[in-house]
């Protein structure tokens, strides 16, 4: 316990090297990462965590790397979270953080780290709100996650960050009508990157139009326009986001949204460990005949689970 007690004094410090350590603990369950988060919880939620989404190619990358100089400027510090596709042969990212970030790369203000989503659809992976408590703990004001950009199954950022920025490109067209429904519900701030392209003004009348629709947060969402790669717009698209941040949290719907994400984390964590417990100690003869049952027709894959719960809690109950 005392190393735990060393790492989690470590990164409630700052140190970078720490909390690298820890989040490398976080993504391989080990014991370790859980007892130093249990320590730092305390210390968190001060950050503000926002999550970037959107289809490949509307240049999120380039957009973020911008949005770090903006808050850099801001005297903010920033960390980010870039969400990155497994390699299929080791479960690793496969892009590169700091060849990504450039020059942000060496800015002591600034926290950097690829997370392989490992296979999770939802944009985030499943060590992602620890990594977010870390990076909070050891004192970043900003976290940017970055997500994959998946499809609709990304709507799962929107229960991580506080505020939702979906990026779009010029020229969507049609694309806005069927573009990941979900994203189009869940998004805070709306950007049109790339804004110097043919298209853009369509763009934004057409995501304003689809806005109308919304009657719950449409009227309250930003829609704004960018050119990432000359950090063109940035600065509105941060006062956008700075501003969302200061209304939910003026109307308590910011503490209201964090606690709701707390107990959905908790009871998704209540759900992966008792199946691991309930699977890894399924006895081999078990195993045999849940097989055979499956061959022969006699159960559906429902009823062999309902025989398997009613059997653990049976053995829980006699011991």
């Amino acid at each position: 316990m005392s190393s735990s007690i060393e790492l989690y004094q470590r990164v409630l410090a700052g140190n970078v090297p720490a909390a690298a350590r820890l989040i490398s603990l976080i993504e391989a369950n080990e014991q370790k990462a859980k007892d130093v988060l249990r320590l730092l919880f305390p210390h968190t939620g001060k950050a503000r965590v926002l999550g970037i989404t959107g289809p490949p190619g509307a240049g999120k990358s380039t957009l973020v790397r911008s949005m770090i100089a903006e808050y850099r400027a801001r005297n903010l510090t920033v960390g980010i979270l870039a969400i990155d596709p497994s390699s299929p042969f080791t479960a690793g990212a496969l892009l590169g953080d700091r060849v990504r970030m450039g020059p942000h790369a060496t800015d002591r203000g600034v926290f950097i780290r690829s997370m392989a989503s490992r296979g999770h659809l939802g944009g985030i992976t499943a060590a992602t709100p620890a990594a977010i408590r870390v990076l909070d703990a050891m004192g970043l004001e900003r976290i940017i996650i970055e997500t994959v950009g998946v499809g609709q199954s990304e709507v799962a950022v929107a229960a991580t960050a506080d505020c939702t920025v979906l990026v779009l490109v010029p020229g969507a067209g049609d694309a806005i009508q069927t573009i990941k429904a979900g994203v189009m519900e869940i998004a805070d701030v709306f950007v049109v990157n790339k804004s110097d392209r043919d298209g853009a003004m369509q763009t934004l009348q057409e995501i304003r139009m689809m806005l109308q629709l919304r009657s719950d947060r449409g009227s309250r969402a930003g829609v704004l326009s960018t050119r990432a790669d000359r950090g063109e717009g940035v600065d509105a698209l941060v006062d956008a986001i700075e501003m969302h941040f200061r209304t939910t949290e003026n109307s308590g719907q910011l503490e209201e949204f964090r606690l709701r994400c707390l107990k959905r984390e908790a009871l998704d964590l209540i759900g992966r460990e008792a199946r691991r417990q309930i699977v890894d100690n399924l006895d081999q003869r078990v195993v045999e005949r849940i097989v055979e049952s499956l061959r022969r027709r006699q159960l559906d894959p429902a009823g062999v689970a309902a025989e398997v719960l009613a059997a653990h809690v049976h053995s829980g109950d006699r011991r």
